[in-house]
């Protein structure tokens, strides 16, 4: 088992200080270079700029026993202005009824269930609106510490994040031939004349 630290954090400068902390941070931000998430531009008088914070996560087992240190940068959503950096915010849920049918159908079927969960969901949402937030403490930009950063993508804490990533998911799955369910638009199924694929989405976990 990886190195975890055993530290309940506070504040950002109690993780500076702790490498596996500062590992676990590095993780995170690497996640918004991987998914194109922002670029950094000249701060004007014009913007509203969304600040951001840390959050600080410690993952156990079944146990209680840490296993992992996970941080999350998240945008403080609340101070959005509504019709400047976000549109509407709503996101279809699963209905749990839905989802016990799902599991009952899958098993007097015989069917094999798989389930994932998507690392970073929030991330793999692009948005429209111009939505600007701060650099996250600790890794401010030494050479334009005075910039902020532009969204490409949705960051956990947005108000249209979760809109945003099902967006997404959903016109891929209807691209792919998959047909949305009429009751609960969080179902799609794929049929051929041999085969049969349905996929429950709730949030960033899937069953299928």
């Amino acid at each position: 088992m990886p190195f975890v630290s055993k530290i309940e954090l506070k504040t950002i400068c109690d993780a500076l200080k702790d490498e596996n902390w500062v590992v676990a941070m590095h993780n995170e931000l690497n996640q918004f270079t991987r998914n194109d998430v922002w670029f950094l531009v000249p701060k004007s008088n014009c913007m509203n700029v969304i600040e951001t914070k840390w959050v600080f996560i410690n993952k156990m087992d079944e146990s209680g026993v840490i296993t992992k240190n996970k941080t999350r940068l998240v945008a403080k959503g609340y101070n959005q202005e509504e019709g400047i950096d976000y549109d509407e915010t709503f996101a279809p849920m699963a209905i749990l009824e839905v989802e016990r049918l799902l599991l009952a159908f899958a098993c007097m079927s015989g069917f094999k269930l798989f389930h994932m969960d998507v690392k970073s969901a929030f991330l793999n949402g692009f948005i429209s609106e111009e939505v600007y937030v701060s650099q996250p403490l600790g890794y401010e930009d030494h050479k334009h510490p005075d910039h902020v950063y532009k969204l490409e993508k949705a960051l956990y804490g947005l108000k249209q994040a979760p809109k945003k990533w099902y967006e997404r998911l959903n016109n891929f799955l209807l691209s792919h031939g998959y047909d949305r369910g009429k009751i609960d638009k969080t179902l799609f199924i794929k049929k051929s004349k041999s085969a049969i694929i349905l996929v429950q989405i709730y949030v960033d976990d899937i069953i299928f």
